[in-house]
């Protein structure tokens, strides 16, 4: 897949690039700042730290076609998930912000929409914390190929996407330049944490990846 300069890995992510695990957020429960980082993003981002859960590619430039609406709700009655998403962008360190809430998924706010035509749409969100709990996408890895999950959108339109896979990935091995596809078929990947957790660095070993085609 060929990828404009503006959407290049960052330098550590290159070929098989290092992920950082995801974590749990701290007790005080302090979010990351939404968007000013995100949109720095011509310069390649220091190495990303232990807490850092998704790291992707710096924000492109902003697109000449007006950008199709956000997605704001995933649901899956198969999984009994039901949350708000909220765009988010990137940290300075060139990894993608996560809401602070594992109720609250966060939607890659640089890649596509569900209405665009072509590529994927990526969230991802924290699987517990110590402060609010286990989330949601808890239930990420007892998903089935063949069960669905819904996103609605901004203008109501609703994106119904059919499960083909869920992944187990090691947090240094996972495919970012795959999962973050802008051209191929419309698709959905979700991203939560999974694995071993390490008490002392507060991390998981593994990404849980759920990919999931559109069905219309």
């Amino acid at each position: 897949m060929t990828m404009s300069r503006g959407f290049r890995i960052v330098a550590v992510l290159t070929v098989m690039m290092t992920l950082a695990a995801c974590s749990p957020p701290d007790a005080e429960g302090v979010a990351p700042a939404p968007s000013s980082a995100a949109a720095r993003t011509e310069t390649a981002a220091p190495a990303p730290t232990p807490t850092v859960q998704v790291p992707v590619a710096p924000a492109p430039p902003p697109p000449v076609q007006a950008p199709s609406a956000a997605p704001q709700q995933l649901a899956s009655a198969d999984l009994g998930i039901d949350m708000p998403v909220v765009p988010v962008g990137v940290q300075d360190d060139g990894s993608m912000e996560i809401p602070v809430d594992p109720a609250v998924a966060g939607w890659y706010r640089y890649g596509p929409a569900p209405a665009d035509a072509d590529g994927t749409t990526v969230l991802a969100a924290h699987v517990d914390s110590r402060v609010y709990g286990i989330g949601p996408l808890s239930v990420l890895r007892d998903a089935q190929p063949g069960q669905t999950l819904q996103l609605t959108d901004a203008d109501g339109a609703v994106t119904s996407y059919t499960v083909e896979s869920v992944t187990y990935i090691p947090r240094a091995e996972l495919p970012v330049d795959q999962l973050f596809d802008r051209d191929g078929p419309r698709s959905l990947v979700v991203i939560t944490c999974g694995g071993e957790f390490d008490e002392q660095s507060r991390t998981y070993s593994d990404n849980v990846v759920l990919v999931a085609r559109a069905s219309s």
